[in-house]
């Protein structure tokens, strides 16, 4: 392997990373804020590149204008599904809650394939480029837009948490749901916050992937391929969340070169993050931001 090939290999895995970054910061979102973690965030992404592609396809709207329609309408339907599905809940035991997730994710996985059919339809052109040249790098166009799209999210979230008083009280109910309360904070609502931005993310994340891959029920796929990211940079770290995605988009990258051109296993694209996930679990249990909790008996 040369030096050009191993950077464009690190290079493409640092994209796709990022966007794996923005996607596990919705599971993070969602955990610091209600302790829950939500297996529907997969189904979070296809519901999003659906409504994207209706739009595109059927209404004939620009991309821009579809893009924001479908961003508008997830963040009402992350609100709609907390308040009515997630809300009744509260106070339940976690499993519970985790098990209604399980069974969100199963519904709109069905549902979606009713309602669109089981095979991938490709997104309009987008682009007028579909390739552009970086420094004598040949990247997609889409990438790039995922990239920056990426980067400004992560943007938004550091000054969400650290200027806003939303994103103060969403802290402050992550640290102690009780005494946030009692000085004022809904939780109620900052749990109603926490699915819309998630759902909006993931939405995202979704119509990236979509416009590369086409619109299918395996983007929901990515619910799963990126919690090796989640939990290697720490459950409830978003800084980890980032990290833990750009680890696993450049050890992606690596193991299919690596697999196609000398390993011949198959299979190494789908494991590799797993492995890297034992391996630094078995040196830092709780991932490499996480909280440790103690507890003495």
């Amino acid at each position: 392997m040369d030096g050009s090939l191993l950077l464009q290999l690190t290079l493409n895995g640092l994209i796709v990373g990022a966007l794996y970054g923005v996607v596990a910061m919705s599971f993070v979102l969602i955990y610091k804020a209600s302790q829950v973690v939500n297996f529907a965030q997969g189904e979070f992404l296809l519901v999003g590149a659906w409504v994207c592609w209706w739009l595109l396809t059927e209404w004939q709207l620009p991309f821009w204008a579809g893009f924001l329609v479908t961003l508008a309408f997830m963040t009402l339907f992350g609100v709609i599904l907390q308040v009515v599905v997630l809300r009744p809940l509260i106070g339940e035991p976690v499993i519970s809650v985790i098990m209604a997730t399980i069974g969100l994710g199963i519904f709109f996985q069905a549902l979606m394939k009713w309602i669109f059919g089981v095979f991938a339809k490709p997104f309009p052109p987008i682009f007028p480029v579909e390739r552009v040249n970086l420094l004598g790098l040949e990247i997609q166009s889409v990438y790039l837009l995922s990239l920056g799209i990426s980067v400004l999210i992560m943007l938004g979230f550091a000054w969400f948490f650290t200027a806003s008083k939303h994103g103060l009280a969403m802290r402050a109910t992550a640290f102690d749901q009780q005494v946030a309360q009692s000085l004022g904070v809904s939780v109620p609502k900052v749990f109603a916050m926490s699915w819309a931005i998630s759902a909006v993310v993931s939405a995202v994340a979704g119509v990236v992937v979509g416009v590369v891959n086409g619109v299918s029920s395996s983007l929901s796929f990515y619910g799963i391929k990126v919690f090796p990211a989640v939990i290697l940079g720490g459950l409830d770290s978003v800084v980890g969340a980032v990290l833990g995605g750009l680890i696993v988009g450049v050890l992606e990258n690596w193991a299919q070169y690596l697999d196609a051109n000398w390993l011949n296993w198959g299979n190494m694209v789908g494991v590799a993050p797993f492995y890297a996930l034992i391996l630094i679990l078995l040196i830092k249990p709780y991932g490499l931001f996480g909280t440790k909790n103690i507890e003495r008996v």
